[in-house]
Order: structure tokens, then sequence, then C-alpha cells
């Protein structure tokens, strides 16, 4: 049985986004309650009926949220264009090593809107 699995985390940030048109409001400095889901997908275990431990992805996701919250996006390295589609790609990259089954890392920047990337 081929299954995913996602779990969410949040975090509190602020950024700018210097390649937004001149003018736009993403330019000026502003901050996001982001929530993030962080999705692995694999064969449950006929055995015991699960695939991973939801333990194991909060494990990998908590050193990336410190990373993350509470500061200034664009001063993190890798960052410095803090786009929704940019940090779902720099979380990907830090989550990978750890976590092979990831599938998918989906940024919610707000209620309405969010980002998701699958590693393409």
């Amino acid at each position: 049985m081929r299954v995913r699995l996602t779990r969410d985390f949040t975090f509190e940030a602020a950024h700018l986004l210097p390649k937004a048109p001149e003018g736009h409001k993403c330019r000026r400095l502003h901050g996001h309650s982001f929530r993030v889901e962080v999705t692995v997908e694999g064969e449950a275990d006929p055995e015991t009926g699960w695939f991973l431990d939801y333990a194991v992805i909060r494990d990998s996701i908590e050193p990336i949220r410190a990373l993350l919250d509470h500061y200034y996006l664009n001063e993190v390295p890798g960052l410095a264009n803090a786009t929704s589609e940019n940090l779902a790609h720099w979380i990907w990259e830090k989550l990978k090593p750890t976590l092979p089954s990831l599938a998918a890392v989906t940024i919610h920047e707000t209620c309405e809107a969010r980002c998701e990337y699958e590693g393409r």
C-alpha cells in the first residue's frame, strides 16, 4: 500500500522581495506566519501497517525550523530573494539528505496563498 504522510510546522519570519517590480508592496519589509507542509511518500510495511513514524519527519524538520523562526529570511544564506518558491526549494534541499522519501514541500505564506515544490 503506497501512502503519503504530511507533517506541518510553522515559523514567524520577515522578508522582502528585492526583485519584485518597483512600487510592489512585497518589495517592502514585511512578515508572515508561515506554515510548511512536509510530505513523504512510500510503501507501508504490511507487518506494522505504517510507512514512517511522524517523529522522524518532525526531527528532520526541527533544525531547519530553528534556522528560519524569527529571522529575516533575506539574511539566511541561500535566501537573498526569499520568495515562497525559493523557500520551498531551499527547505527541500535541506531536508532531502535526512528524509529520502521526501515527496513535497508546501509553503503557506498566507491563509490563501501557497507554493508546492516536488523536487523537479
